[in-house]
Protein backbone atom coordinates (compact mmCIF):
# COMPACT_ATOMS: atom_id res chain seq x y z
CA UNK A 1 0.00 0.00 0.00
CA UNK A 2 2.33 2.66 -1.33
CA UNK A 3 0.59 5.17 -3.60
CA UNK A 4 -2.98 6.00 -4.63
CA UNK A 5 -1.84 6.41 -8.23
CA UNK A 6 -2.13 2.62 -8.48
CA UNK A 7 -5.71 2.47 -7.13
CA UNK A 8 -8.65 1.52 -9.32
CA UNK A 9 -12.24 2.60 -8.66
CA UNK A 10 -12.89 -0.86 -7.21
CA UNK A 11 -10.00 -0.35 -4.79
CA UNK A 12 -11.47 2.95 -3.57
CA UNK A 13 -14.93 1.40 -3.26
CA UNK A 14 -13.58 -1.52 -1.23
CA UNK A 15 -11.72 0.70 1.25
CA UNK A 16 -14.63 3.14 1.67
CA UNK A 17 -17.17 0.37 2.20
CA UNK A 18 -15.01 -1.32 4.82
CA UNK A 19 -14.27 1.98 6.55
CA UNK A 20 -17.99 2.75 6.71
CA UNK A 21 -18.57 -0.57 8.48
CA UNK A 22 -15.80 0.13 10.96
CA UNK A 23 -17.08 3.71 11.42
CA UNK A 24 -20.45 2.26 12.45
CA UNK A 25 -18.92 0.26 15.30
CA UNK A 26 -20.29 1.34 18.68
CA UNK A 27 -18.19 3.91 20.51
CA UNK A 28 -18.95 2.33 23.89
CA UNK A 29 -18.74 -1.19 25.26
CA UNK A 30 -16.81 -3.85 23.36
CA UNK A 31 -14.84 -1.79 20.83
CA UNK A 32 -12.40 -4.43 19.64
CA UNK A 33 -12.71 -6.86 16.78
CA UNK A 34 -10.57 -10.02 16.77
CA UNK A 35 -9.69 -9.66 13.07
CA UNK A 36 -5.94 -9.13 13.60
CA UNK A 37 -5.50 -11.02 16.85
CA UNK A 38 -1.99 -12.46 16.94
CA UNK A 39 -0.71 -10.07 14.25
CA UNK A 40 1.95 -7.44 14.90
CA UNK A 41 1.99 -3.93 13.44
CA UNK A 42 5.26 -2.02 13.71
CA UNK A 43 5.24 1.75 13.13
CA UNK A 44 8.56 2.92 11.66
CA UNK A 45 8.22 6.70 11.83
CA UNK A 46 11.43 8.50 10.91
CA UNK A 47 9.56 11.80 10.92
CA UNK A 48 7.40 13.47 13.61
CA UNK A 49 3.68 12.69 13.56
CA UNK A 50 0.71 13.09 15.86
CA UNK A 51 -2.46 12.18 13.95
CA UNK A 52 -1.14 9.55 11.55
CA UNK A 53 0.90 7.57 14.05
CA UNK A 54 -1.73 7.68 16.80
CA UNK A 55 -4.59 6.70 14.52
CA UNK A 56 -2.65 3.80 12.98
CA UNK A 57 -1.87 2.49 16.45
CA UNK A 58 -5.47 2.94 17.61
CA UNK A 59 -6.71 1.26 14.44
CA UNK A 60 -4.44 -1.74 15.01
CA UNK A 61 -5.52 -2.05 18.64
CA UNK A 62 -9.22 -1.92 17.72
CA UNK A 63 -8.56 -4.88 15.41
CA UNK A 64 -6.81 -6.68 18.33
CA UNK A 65 -3.35 -6.49 16.77
CA UNK A 66 -0.21 -6.05 18.84
CA UNK A 67 1.54 -2.71 18.30
CA UNK A 68 5.27 -2.01 18.33
CA UNK A 69 6.68 1.51 18.03
CA UNK A 70 10.06 2.64 16.74
CA UNK A 71 11.98 5.72 17.87
CA UNK A 72 14.82 6.86 15.58
CA UNK A 73 16.64 8.73 18.36
CA UNK A 74 17.02 5.61 20.48
CA UNK A 75 17.59 3.11 17.66
CA UNK A 76 20.71 1.62 16.14
CA UNK A 77 20.39 3.99 13.18
CA UNK A 78 22.52 6.37 15.25
CA UNK A 79 25.20 3.67 15.21
CA UNK A 80 25.17 3.34 11.42
CA UNK A 81 22.57 0.60 10.89
CA UNK A 82 20.81 0.83 7.51
CA UNK A 83 17.07 1.36 7.10
CA UNK A 84 16.72 -2.07 5.52
CA UNK A 85 18.53 -3.80 8.39
CA UNK A 86 16.36 -1.89 10.87
CA UNK A 87 13.22 -3.04 9.06
CA UNK A 88 14.44 -6.64 8.85
CA UNK A 89 15.14 -6.57 12.58
CA UNK A 90 11.48 -5.83 13.26
CA UNK A 91 10.38 -8.43 10.71
CA UNK A 92 12.54 -10.96 12.54
CA UNK A 93 10.66 -10.04 15.73
CA UNK A 94 7.44 -11.07 14.00
CA UNK A 95 6.09 -7.88 12.38
CA UNK A 96 3.31 -8.62 9.89
CA UNK A 97 2.81 -4.99 8.82
CA UNK A 98 5.36 -2.18 8.69
CA UNK A 99 3.83 1.30 8.67
CA UNK A 100 6.61 3.54 7.35
CA UNK A 101 6.94 7.33 7.36
CA UNK A 102 10.09 9.03 6.12
CA UNK A 103 11.15 12.51 5.11
CA UNK A 104 12.62 11.21 1.84
CA UNK A 105 10.43 10.20 -1.09
CA UNK A 106 10.60 6.56 -2.10
CA UNK A 107 11.76 5.04 1.20
CA UNK A 108 8.62 2.87 1.79
CA UNK A 109 8.77 1.69 -1.84
CA UNK A 110 12.45 0.86 -1.50
CA UNK A 111 11.90 -1.07 1.73
CA UNK A 112 8.98 -2.98 0.19
CA UNK A 113 11.08 -3.93 -2.84
CA UNK A 114 14.09 -5.01 -0.78
CA UNK A 115 11.97 -7.00 1.67
CA UNK A 116 10.21 -8.76 -1.23
CA UNK A 117 13.56 -9.62 -2.78
CA UNK A 118 14.69 -10.98 0.59
CA UNK A 119 11.62 -13.22 0.71
CA UNK A 120 10.16 -11.58 3.81
CA UNK A 121 6.39 -12.08 4.06
CA UNK A 122 5.54 -8.66 5.42
CA UNK A 123 3.16 -5.91 4.27
CA UNK A 124 4.45 -2.35 3.92
CA UNK A 125 2.12 0.63 4.28
CA UNK A 126 3.26 4.11 3.30
CA UNK A 127 2.39 6.62 6.06
CA UNK A 128 3.96 9.53 4.15
CA UNK A 129 7.20 9.83 2.21
CA UNK A 130 8.78 13.19 1.46
CA UNK A 131 6.84 15.18 -1.13
CA UNK A 132 5.61 12.02 -2.85
CA UNK A 133 2.57 10.43 -1.26
CA UNK A 134 0.38 10.10 1.82
CA UNK A 135 -2.19 7.50 0.72
CA UNK A 136 -4.03 6.96 4.00
CA UNK A 137 -4.57 10.73 4.37
CA UNK A 138 -5.88 10.92 0.82
CA UNK A 139 -8.29 8.09 1.57
CA UNK A 140 -9.56 9.60 4.82
CA UNK A 141 -10.10 12.94 3.06
CA UNK A 142 -12.03 11.11 0.33
CA UNK A 143 -14.06 9.23 2.95
CA UNK A 144 -14.83 12.45 4.82
CA UNK A 145 -16.09 14.14 1.66
CA UNK A 146 -18.07 11.09 0.54
CA UNK A 147 -19.76 10.94 3.95
CA UNK A 148 -20.54 14.64 3.76
CA UNK A 149 -22.15 14.35 0.32
CA UNK A 150 -23.86 10.99 0.96
CA UNK A 151 -23.85 10.03 4.66
CA UNK A 152 -25.72 6.75 4.15
CA UNK A 153 -23.64 5.53 1.22
CA UNK A 154 -20.16 7.12 1.08
CA UNK A 155 -19.02 5.61 -2.22
CA UNK A 156 -16.68 7.01 -4.89
CA UNK A 157 -19.77 8.01 -6.90
CA UNK A 158 -20.60 10.60 -4.22
CA UNK A 159 -17.70 12.72 -5.57
CA UNK A 160 -18.61 12.56 -9.26
CA UNK A 161 -18.96 16.01 -10.76
CA UNK A 162 -18.09 17.81 -7.50
CA UNK A 163 -15.88 20.91 -7.62
CA UNK A 164 -13.22 20.58 -4.92
CA UNK A 165 -10.91 23.56 -4.32
CA UNK A 166 -7.47 22.86 -2.80
CA UNK A 167 -5.70 25.99 -1.58
CA UNK A 168 -2.13 26.67 -0.54
CA UNK A 169 1.26 24.97 -0.56
CA UNK A 170 0.63 22.28 -3.18
CA UNK A 171 4.30 22.12 -4.19
CA UNK A 172 5.48 20.71 -0.84
CA UNK A 173 2.34 18.69 -0.04
CA UNK A 174 2.25 14.91 -0.37
CA UNK A 175 -1.35 15.14 0.84
CA UNK A 176 -2.28 17.26 -2.18
CA UNK A 177 -0.68 14.74 -4.54
CA UNK A 178 -2.60 11.83 -2.99
CA UNK A 179 -5.82 13.84 -3.08
CA UNK A 180 -5.32 14.63 -6.76
CA UNK A 181 -5.15 10.92 -7.59
CA UNK A 182 -8.08 10.03 -5.33
CA UNK A 183 -10.48 12.86 -6.17
CA UNK A 184 -9.98 12.73 -9.94
CA UNK A 185 -10.37 8.94 -9.88
CA UNK A 186 -13.82 9.46 -8.41
CA UNK A 187 -14.76 11.99 -11.09
CA UNK A 188 -14.28 15.20 -9.09
CA UNK A 189 -13.07 18.41 -10.70
CA UNK A 190 -10.16 19.74 -8.66
CA UNK A 191 -9.28 23.44 -8.66
CA UNK A 192 -5.81 24.19 -7.29
CA UNK A 193 -5.21 27.69 -5.98
CA UNK A 194 -2.02 29.30 -4.68
CA UNK A 195 0.88 31.60 -5.54
CA UNK A 196 3.26 30.50 -8.34
CA UNK A 197 6.06 29.83 -5.84
CA UNK A 198 3.90 27.23 -4.06
CA UNK A 199 1.84 26.01 -7.02
CA UNK A 200 3.73 25.56 -10.32
CA UNK A 201 1.58 25.63 -13.45
CA UNK A 202 2.71 22.06 -14.24
CA UNK A 203 0.29 20.71 -11.62
CA UNK A 204 -2.52 21.24 -14.15
CA UNK A 205 -1.06 18.21 -15.99
CA UNK A 206 -0.55 16.10 -12.85
CA UNK A 207 -2.97 13.27 -13.72
CA UNK A 208 -2.83 13.53 -17.52
CA UNK A 209 -0.13 10.93 -18.14
CA UNK A 210 -0.27 7.35 -16.75
CA UNK A 211 0.91 7.19 -13.13
CA UNK A 212 4.67 6.77 -12.64
CA UNK A 213 5.82 3.19 -13.15
CA UNK A 214 2.57 2.08 -14.80
CA UNK A 215 1.91 1.51 -18.49
CA UNK A 216 -1.72 2.57 -18.22
CA UNK A 217 -3.91 4.46 -15.80
CA UNK A 218 -6.01 2.06 -13.63
CA UNK A 219 -8.85 4.62 -13.82
CA UNK A 220 -10.52 4.78 -17.24
CA UNK A 221 -11.88 8.31 -16.95
CA UNK A 222 -10.67 10.87 -14.44
CA UNK A 223 -11.97 14.25 -13.39
CA UNK A 224 -10.06 17.39 -14.24
CA UNK A 225 -7.36 19.51 -12.60
CA UNK A 226 -7.11 23.27 -13.16
CA UNK A 227 -4.87 25.93 -11.66
CA UNK A 228 -6.34 29.28 -10.57
CA UNK A 229 -4.26 32.04 -8.96
CA UNK A 230 -7.00 34.08 -7.30
CA UNK A 231 -8.87 32.55 -4.38
CA UNK A 232 -11.83 34.84 -5.06
CA UNK A 233 -12.05 33.31 -8.54
CA UNK A 234 -11.57 29.73 -7.33
CA UNK A 235 -14.25 29.66 -4.63
CA UNK A 236 -17.52 30.39 -6.51
CA UNK A 237 -19.23 27.09 -7.33
CA UNK A 238 -17.08 25.05 -4.93
CA UNK A 239 -18.69 22.03 -3.27
CA UNK A 240 -15.85 21.75 -0.71
CA UNK A 241 -12.64 23.60 0.09
CA UNK A 242 -9.43 22.09 1.42
CA UNK A 243 -6.62 24.31 2.62
CA UNK A 244 -3.08 23.01 3.11
CA UNK A 245 -0.49 23.73 5.76
CA UNK A 246 2.49 25.81 4.73
CA UNK A 247 5.26 23.20 4.75
CA UNK A 248 7.93 25.54 6.07
CA UNK A 249 10.15 22.65 7.17
CA UNK A 250 10.34 21.42 3.55
CA UNK A 251 10.94 24.80 1.91
CA UNK A 252 14.53 25.19 0.75
CA UNK A 253 14.26 28.87 -0.15
CA UNK A 254 12.32 31.99 0.72
CA UNK A 255 9.02 31.50 -1.14
CA UNK A 256 6.74 33.93 0.72
CA UNK A 257 7.10 37.62 1.54
CA UNK A 258 5.13 37.33 4.80
CA UNK A 259 2.56 35.11 6.52
CA UNK A 260 0.23 38.09 6.93
CA UNK A 261 0.22 38.73 3.21
CA UNK A 262 -0.33 35.03 2.52
CA UNK A 263 -3.35 35.01 4.83
CA UNK A 264 -4.80 38.10 3.14
CA UNK A 265 -4.51 36.46 -0.27
CA UNK A 266 -5.14 32.78 0.45
CA UNK A 267 -6.37 32.41 4.02
CA UNK A 268 -9.87 31.01 4.51
CA UNK A 269 -12.34 33.04 6.56
CA UNK A 270 -16.10 33.18 6.95
CA UNK A 271 -16.10 36.27 4.74
CA UNK A 272 -14.21 34.48 1.97
CA UNK A 273 -16.52 31.45 2.12
CA UNK A 274 -19.46 33.77 1.45
CA UNK A 275 -18.36 33.48 -2.20
CA UNK A 276 -19.47 29.82 -2.07
CA UNK A 277 -22.90 28.37 -1.59
CA UNK A 278 -24.07 28.30 2.05
CA UNK A 279 -22.77 25.34 4.06
CA UNK A 280 -19.77 24.48 1.90
CA UNK A 281 -17.43 22.42 4.15
CA UNK A 282 -13.79 23.21 4.88
CA UNK A 283 -11.07 20.58 5.33
CA UNK A 284 -7.43 20.72 6.46
CA UNK A 285 -5.09 17.71 6.86
CA UNK A 286 -3.52 19.29 9.97
CA UNK A 287 -1.79 20.54 11.91
CA UNK A 288 -3.38 23.93 11.27
CA UNK A 289 -1.53 27.22 11.55
CA UNK A 290 -4.37 29.35 12.94
CA UNK A 291 -4.62 32.73 11.33
CA UNK A 292 -2.45 31.66 8.38
CA UNK A 293 -4.19 28.99 6.29
CA UNK A 294 -7.48 29.38 8.13
CA UNK A 295 -9.02 31.79 10.61
CA UNK A 296 -9.42 30.32 14.09
CA UNK A 297 -13.15 31.14 14.11
CA UNK A 298 -13.67 29.11 10.93
CA UNK A 299 -11.62 26.19 12.22
CA UNK A 300 -13.82 26.06 15.33
CA UNK A 301 -17.12 26.41 13.44
CA UNK A 302 -18.86 23.01 13.72
CA UNK A 303 -21.24 23.89 10.89
CA UNK A 304 -18.47 24.32 8.32
CA UNK A 305 -15.23 22.76 9.57
CA UNK A 306 -14.70 19.05 8.91
CA UNK A 307 -11.21 19.04 10.42
CA UNK A 308 -12.16 17.03 13.51
CA UNK A 309 -14.24 14.73 11.32
CA UNK A 310 -11.12 14.06 9.24
CA UNK A 311 -9.24 13.06 12.39
CA UNK A 312 -12.14 10.86 13.46
CA UNK A 313 -12.31 9.17 10.06
CA UNK A 314 -8.59 8.43 10.09
CA UNK A 315 -9.18 5.49 12.44
CA UNK A 316 -11.76 3.52 10.37
CA UNK A 317 -9.83 4.20 7.15
CA UNK A 318 -6.63 2.88 8.68
CA UNK A 319 -8.50 -0.05 10.20
CA UNK A 320 -9.70 -0.89 6.68
CA UNK A 321 -6.18 -0.72 5.26
CA UNK A 322 -4.66 -2.85 8.02
CA UNK A 323 -7.48 -5.37 7.68
CA UNK A 324 -7.03 -5.65 3.91
CA UNK A 325 -3.26 -6.04 4.23
CA UNK A 326 -3.03 -8.40 7.18
CA UNK A 327 -6.30 -10.16 8.04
Amino acid sequence: MLDLAAFSLDDYATVLELAQRFRAMPVAGARKLPALQGRLMTSLFFEPSTRTRSSFELAAKRLSADVQSFSPSSSSLSKGESLLDTARTYVAMGANVLVVRHQCAGVPQGLARDLDQAGEGVAVLNAGDGLHSHPSQGLLDLFTLARHFNPQSPTPEALRGKRIVIVGDVLHSRVARSNLWALTACGAHVVLCGPPTLLPEAFAEFVVAPPPGQATDPVAERGTVTVVRSLDQALPGADAVMTLRLQKERMRQHLLTSLDQYHRQYGLTHQRLALCSPGVPVLHPGPVNRGVEMAGALLDDPNLSLVEEQVRNGIPIRMALLYLLAA
